[in-house]
């Protein structure tokens, strides 16, 4: 499927079966009334000729009601529900969420499905927009649940709306793998059919501060924090804080920045005053552009910037040589070694996603693809669709991907992954490329640090 692709509108089960036992209900309730009332007169008493009857459409009703409950899993089709955000402030992170969950359909269907019970079935997806507006996502979770018969989710985008969605599936036994709510507090509910398959958010920007410190011969350095107040850049911050603690750094600047980032001026006036060795932003995708754009046009110089969203921002492409030497936390990089039998490794998945969409994916995209391997795995070792007995698959995984190790906590996160850093670096020709500088394991070049002033570039 394309990028801007339609919404998947959901589809009318048709069930022969239902339909069946639908006109034998009326028939043996209505159409039998005058047979029943005549035995009645001469034969049963009227209480106990009631209760048989009652007790005969209550069974069929009950029997109907079973039926429609696996009304998503018919034929040889797995059909999943997703709200996530097609319009609003997370539209462009919520077309990198659907194209990276259709990217692994329909990899996943081209090579042999989902095998359960000896039969094959294949993963169809039904959408909503939840608008990025946390509300109406719940709203679209009960009726993906309650009306459309959806008895397996696919996360949204976002910690807020991910917050607003899981009491939902967890009110109604519906196990959900998300990909893009990685809030600490999301982990912390006690919630048992939630699991995520990205690292949480306080491990985002904690390793930049190690990285400083490093870089300052083992000293503490001096912090600037900048972050939008959502859920996930709040946990982020939570992280930056205590690897501060930790190395006895010292917080100089802890701004608090408007969920819809188009100005960060106040904040940048002190950093040029205050001069931080570490500069660290936390937002989506319109913060990061904001940042890189007003730090270029005031020159702010800074020894390290560290951000969130660089790639699903496409910051080198956007701002080119000024968003060089940004230092740029991801959950994932086309260069780290992970494999799987799917999409085989990042540079292969990088390749096959570019050549689909038109543009090189971004972190949300690879994790997206990776919660349907999730599912499709634990489908298969639990070799049912018993919501309990999938989620109990759930919770037992422990497997490697293209995008990484996933294994989950008791509370549902995924611990077996860490995050990398990359460093946006140019050639003369002003060509950009993000480059993995830690952990120093999957390191595909040097950090360069200091940054160099904007004099000397």
């Amino acid at each position: 499927m394309k990028p801007g692709s339609d919404i998947k509108k959901p589809k009318e089960v048709e069930n022969i079966f239902l339909v069946v036992l639908a006109f034998l209900s009326i028939y043996i309730i209505w159409g039998s009334t005058y047979f029943f009332n005549k035995i009645a007169l001469n034969e049963v008493a009227p209480l106990m000729l009631a209760s048989i009857r009652f007790t005969i459409s209550a069974a069929l009703i009950l029997l109907s009601t079973s039926v429609v409950s696996f009304a998503k899993v018919v034929g040889d089709k797995i059909v999943l529900g997703a709200a996530i955000s097609l319009t609003g402030k997370y539209s462009s992170n919520g077309v990198h969420t659907q194209n990276g969950y259709n990217m692994a359909v329909d990899r996943i269907n081209s090579m042999g499905g989902v095998k359960v019970g000896g039969k094959t079935y294949k993963f169809d997806i039904i959408y909503y927009d939840d608008e990025s507006n946390p509300k109406r996502a719940a709203q679209l979770a009960e009726r993906l649940i309650s009306q459309d018969g959806v008895e397996f989710m696919l996360g949204p985008y976002s910690s807020g709306l991910t917050k607003a969605i899981a009491p939902v599936t967890e009110k109604y036994g519906v196990p959900m793998v998300e990909a893009n709510g990685a809030s600490r507090s999301l982990f912390t509910k006690g919630y048992k059919y939630l699991f995520a398959v990205l690292a949480p958010a306080n491990l985002y920007l904690d390793v930049a501060i190690d990285l400083a410190v490093e870089k300052n011969n083992g000293k503490p350095v001096t912090v600037a924090m900048a972050f939008e107040q959502d859920a996930f850049s709040q946990d982020v911050r939570l992280g930056v804080l205590e690897a501060i603690k930790r190395t006895g750094s010292k917080q100089v600047i802890d701004d608090k920045l408007p969920k819809e980032l188009n100005d960060m001026a106040a904040t940048l006036v002190k950093v040029k005053q205050m001069k931080p060795d570490v500069l660290v932003v936390s937002g989506h995708t319109k913060g990061a552009l904001t940042a890189i754009r007003q730090i270029s046009e005031m020159k702010v110089d800074v020894p390290m910037l560290a951000m969130t969203h660089c790639d699903a921002a496409k910051l080198s492409k956007q701002h080119g040589k000024n968003s060089q030497y940004a230092l740029c936390a991801s959950q994932w990089h086309k260069t780290l070694t992970y494999k799987d039998n799917f999409f085989k490794d990042g540079m292969t998945y990088d390749a096959d996603f570019t050549k689909e969409f038109g543009y090189a994916p971004p972190y949300q995209a690879a994790e997206s693809s990776a919660a349907l391997l999730v599912f499709k795995d634990a489908f298969e070792r639990a070799n049912s669709f018993d919501q309990k007995k999938v989620r109990d698959a759930l919770a037992a995984t422990n497997m490697q991907t293209f995008y990484g190790n996933i294994k989950f906590a008791s509370g549902g996160q995924n611990v077996d992954k860490p995050m990398v850093l990359f460093q946006v670096m140019c050639d003369d020709g002003g060509k950009c490329e993000n480059k993995v500088v830690a952990p120093t394991k999957w390191a595909s070049a040097k950090l360069i640090h200091p940054i160099p002033s904007w004099s000397q570039r």
